[in-house]
């Protein structure tokens, strides 16, 4: 009995300790303006946020934003086959938050956003870390 307690709290913890496919930094498409970012996906309660970790120009040169630090996607939910959905994502350039959906292919995470029923493509966003 004891041994089977043991594999229980290894096997909890274990899977614990697993981060998800989501998690990490994701360079997003160029906005109206051909800015661009890196946000940070990471677990936040039972679902996924990610935060504006840094801000680059239409030429790739990293620039100060007002917006770093700021949650761009929030309470997204992981569903089977790479859907995360139910959540928010905020657009820095429009100044609008959209609800969203996310759907990652590996390296690849599609995002999308809509508010009344009219949706705006995100665009594809590449893993940088």
């Amino acid at each position: 009995m004891k041994r089977i307690m043991i594999a229980a709290v290894l096997a909890v913890c274990g899977t614990a300790a697993l981060a998800d496919p989501v998690e990490g930094i994701w360079q997003t498409r160029k906005d109206d303006n051909g800015n661009f970012g890196h946000v940070e996906i990471r677990p936040c309660g039972p679902a996924f946020c990610g935060t504006l970790v840094k801000a680059f120009d239409s030429t790739g040169k990293e620039i100060a934003s007002p917006n770093i630090g700021k949650r761009i996607v929030w309470d997204m939910v992981a569903y089977p086959n790479g859907v995360y959905d139910d959540g928010k994502i905020w657009s820095p350039d429009r100044n609008k938050t959209y609800n969203g959906d996310m759907t990652l292919a590996g390296d690849t995470l599609t995002v999308r956003g809509c508010v009344l029923g009219i949706c705006r493509d995100g665009g594809v966003w590449q893993r940088v870390k």
